[in-house]
């Protein structure tokens, strides 16, 4: 290999590539190529390091105590932490025939020590280290998908008129601006005119072109602010299922951003899907429209959109379709009598790809709660035939037992309450997620403002609530190995593992201080917010769910039919610095554990 070949090579391997040309240039002349034969020790306890290996070409094993860390194969690096710390506890052992460099230790040390961000990488804290490595692991695919802000694409002048401005004097500012719609200014804020109110109340109504502009305008006004991302805007367009939005910058209105100028930037169809499901008239053409969904995901995920954003639209999504549903199933006069729920990821806004149906129906005290049951088993048949499977546990509206009354809701809130009986606290788990879909929201706040109240000073009942987060041994050896389920084909079960223990956690602290939010992360902002966690704390625990999220959603992509195995993963598919991550990631729901331990007095209670 010629030394520009080699200095190539060491460019395109992170973090080498923050290395200065002239530091590149010193370490080719100070690096050896060596060979070594399948089985060979390279380090171990009783074998200090001398060098960093950077392999070429070939395989090595980590292990401890026989257990299988990590595999290193081409272009990975190791062991910085034993030329750091002088301490090893693992063996490093050749699988297949091993060509590498040989970087020397005080070569390496003077790197780290010269270069800061060459040291930081190697010597940073978890988040530092983890925001750092999700930013190299998409570099290659981040586009200007994720980066452009609502300033970088081209907005419409807006068309401003004052409340007073008679229709006709509007239309004609509308004409000369060439603009798709009129922003009326009034003393409380805007609204706006569209061609459909213009339609709907002029041409078909009973509004003249002499009438004012306020008396046609539609509210609210929905609005970004121009410095934001345009993700945000695409999701504010399919949870609205508007055509135009409002751009404000410093608090005034700079232009209009529209639907199409939108799509054509991003091309990703989400809004396009949300519009057919709006026009869909009958479950078949719902099926049809719902087979682009699983597209849409992979799309959005190969260009490097946080899981946490993907969840957020699919969420939109499928809120339009359980409300176009609803609209098959029942008849109109029932419709705003009840609220329909979404409970489990759904209720959370975590639900990347469709798994079981977790839903529930709550019914205004004056209607009468059985004339809802046939239109309720309609409702569960019509979504299992959109590919929604019924839930294992009955938790549906066609189950008796989540469908009733405000009333009787209040009474099935006091048994959970007061019971420390596993599964009536198990039932109160799931109803804490649960979030009104459409239909009459009011009664599921006054429920949640319910069960809020009979929570204050229940110190009691929130220790017992706790406690199955702790349930799961995060799968983490005492040396930070992985520790994989034999009889599961040497697979970790990432929502065992991790990803319950942080869920049930926020929830049931999100319990104890009032929060009303559903998702996760939002939790462990607001708690951060309430001076539950510090703000470091909380990024590292964010970043730990963001990590176990994404790896999830990487092997249910690979499979996304068969539920029943979207929590396992195979830590061997996985890059190296994937596995860094994910240990790392575990580390942090293990520091959370013993959190609720201490906070819950779980000790006394288990």
């Amino acid at each position: 290999m010629s030394i520009l070949e080699q200095q190539q090579l060491l460019t395109s391997i992170h973090p080498f590539e923050l290395l200065d040309a002239r530091a590149i240039s010193a370490l080719s002349a100070q690096m050896d190529i060596a060979y070594y034969p399948k089985e060979t020790l390279l380090i171990s306890p009783r074998v200090p390091a001398e060098h960093l290996y950077i392999i070429i070409k070939g395989s090595v094993h980590e292990l401890i105590d026989d257990e299988l860390q990590n595999v290193y194969t081409n272009q990975d690096s190791f062991d910085a932490n034993a030329l750091i710390y002088n301490d090893v506890a693992s063996r490093f052992v050749v699988q297949e025939d091993l060509i590498c460099y040989l970087l020397p230790k005080e070569t390496f040390l003077n790197l780290i020590q010269d270069y800061e961000e060459f040291r930081s990488y190697f010597m940073k804290d978890f988040i530092a280290k983890h925001q750092s490595l999700k930013a190299r692991q998409i570099q290659n695919e981040l586009t200007p998908f994720m980066l452009s802000r609502v300033c970088d694409i081209f907005l419409h002048e807006a068309c401003i008129v004052g409340a007073d401005a008679s229709i006709r004097e509007a239309l004609v500012k509308k004409k000369a601006l060439k603009a798709s719609a009129i922003l009326v200014q009034e003393r409380e804020g805007f609204g706006i005119i569209t061609d459909t109110d213009l339609r709907d109340k002029v041409l078909l109504g009973e509004a003249d072109l002499h009438s004012n502009a306020r008396s046609i305008a539609s509210h609210p006004l929905v609005w970004i602010d121009k410095n934001d991302f345009l993700f945000n805007a695409l999701l504010i367009f399919t949870k609205h299922g508007i055509k135009r939005v409002a751009v404000k910058e410093k608090g005034k209105i700079v232009g209009v951003l529209e639907q199409l100028d939108l799509l054509s930037h991003f091309a990703s169809h989400s809004h396009l899907i949300a519009v057919q499901v709006s026009k869909a008239e009958t479950i078949e053409e719902l099926s049809s429209i719902q087979k682009s969904q699983l597209y849409l995901v992979q799309s959005l995920n190969s260009k490097g959109v946080k899981v946490r954003y993907i969840a957020k639209l699919v969420s939109e999504i499928n809120a339009k379709v359980y409300e176009k549903v609803y609209e098959f199933s029942l008849p109109e006069a029932l419709r705003q009598k009840a609220a329909l729920i979404v409970m489990g990821s759904e209720g959370r806004n975590e639900q990347v790809l469709r798994t079981d149906q977790d839903n529930a129906l709550i019914i205004d005290d004056e209607a009468d709660a059985e004339i809802f049951s046939p239109y309720m088993q309609t409702f569960s048949d019509h979504l299992q035939h959109l590919g929604f499977p019924p839930c294992p546990g009955k938790v549906m509206v066609s189950n008796p037992q989540w469908r009733g009354s405000v009333s009787l809701f209040k009474k099935r809130i006091d048994t959970w309450v007061e019971s420390s009986d596993e599964n009536a606290l198990q039932t109160l788990s799931i109803f804490l997620d649960a979030q009104c879909i459409c239909g009459k929201k009011e009664l599921l706040d006054e429920l949640r403002e319910y069960l809020h109240r009979r929570f204050t000073g229940r110190e009691d009942i929130l220790a017992h609530m706790a406690v199955p987060a702790l349930s799961f041994e995060t799968p983490l050896s005492i040396f930070s190995g992985l520790i994989v389920e034999k009889s599961h084909k040497n697979e970790i079960d990432l929502k065992k593992g991790g990803i319950f223990a942080l869920v049930h956690g926020m929830r049931t602290l999100s319990l104890e201080y009032h929060i009303e939010q559903t998702n996760t992360i939002s939790r462990i902002k607001e708690l951060n917010n309430r001076g539950l966690f510090d703000k470091k704390f909380a990024i590292e625990l964010i970043e730990a769910f963001d990590t176990l999220s994404s790896i999830r959603l990487k092997f249910m992509l690979c499979c996304p039919d068969k539920f029943e195995h979207a929590n396992f993963i195979d830590p061997l598919k996985l890059e190296k610095m994937q596995r860094d991550l994910l240990k790392d990631s575990f580390k942090v729901v293990n520091t959370f554990k013993k959190f609720l331990t201490y906070h819950f007095h779980l000790n006394m209670v288990m």
